[in-house]
């Protein structure tokens, strides 16, 4: 069963975590499709009809983005607002595309994961910070599975570190 990887980064070329995995999942045609949201818009004129298509054909679906504002890039959240529409996503008998699929968030965030808990930099956890993106997948019955995070860009850019998260990466994609 492939897996559906939509890739939000608004500079995916100066990129250093989320380029080399999309690297690595581009070796692996038969198992990941890789659909980058700022390589086919641009100009941020999502096709509605094209995106619903696309989350109907797949079971798994992982959103991966870099993780900044507590948030996620601004094209995701157009993306939510513009393709997950009523009658589609939710609501009405004919509602509900997504049901069923197993859903899931793969971030790079800049600090280590202590920053991200009560007593650390930011006071809240991933999980925390990530509820919007749960709800929001709960609404629309799909089956949200725990996140894979990848912490401390930061620290350590270092060549050998990137490396370090891409058997990581791919062992949770096959997770699904």
């Amino acid at each position: 069963m492939k897996t559906l990887v939509i890739v939000i980064h608004p500079d995916i070329e100066k990129s250093v975590i989320n380029k080399r995995w999309m690297d690595e999942l581009k070796k692996s045609p038969e198992k990941y499709t890789i659909h980058s949201l700022y390589e086919a818009y641009p100009d941020e004129k999502i096709d509605v009809a094209k995106e619903q298509q696309l989350i109907e054909s797949y079971d798994n679906i992982v959103f991966q983005f870099p993780f900044y504002w507590f948030s996620s890039p601004p094209l995701l959240k157009k993306w939510f607002d513009e393709v997950l529409l009523y009658g589609w996503a939710y609501g009405s008998k004919s509602g509900y595309k997504a049901g069923g699929k197993k859903i899931s968030l793969a971030v790079t965030a800049g600090i280590d994961e202590e920053g991200y808990s009560a007593s650390g930099k930011y006071k809240y956890t991933m999980n925390e910070l990530f509820r919007p993106y749960e709800l929001t997948f709960d609404y629309i019955k799909a089956d949200y599975k725990e996140p894979f995070v990848y912490y401390g860009i930061e620290n350590d850019p270092s060549a050998e570190w990137i490396e370090s998260s891409v058997p990581m990466y791919l062992e949770f994609l096959d997770s699904l």
